[in-house]
């Protein structure tokens, strides 16, 4: 998760909390762990299949990212996920159109 600040996270969800704030829920502390988590997965998943791509030979790139909204226990989470230029990446963890 090369975007996502743990040291922030860490004392920003300990001070939440000493506060009185959630831990899970829409605003809770989970919420943006969890969406670093899902996006560094998704991110994976598109980098492995673009490596097979390659491998075979075939040309594919990223092309961009799309929004998607994710219903969890936590509430809903935005998330971005990549896109192929061949539009083949079909990913497993969170599935297209799933919610």
């Amino acid at each position: 998760m090369e975007d996502f600040d743990w040291e922030n996270y860490k004392k920003e969800a300990v001070e939440k909390l000493k506060k009185g704030g959630k831990l899970t829920g829409k605003d809770g502390v989970m919420a943006p762990l969890i969406k670093g988590l899902l996006e560094a997965a998704l991110g994976g998943e598109l980098e492995e299949q673009l490596k097979e791509d390659k491998k075979k030979g075939r040309k594919n790139r990223k092309n961009g990212k799309s929004r998607k909204q994710l219903k969890t226990e936590q509430g809903s989470i935005e998330l971005e996920t990549g896109r192929d230029r061949a539009g083949t990446f079909e990913p497993k963890i969170v599935e297209k159109r799933q919610t």
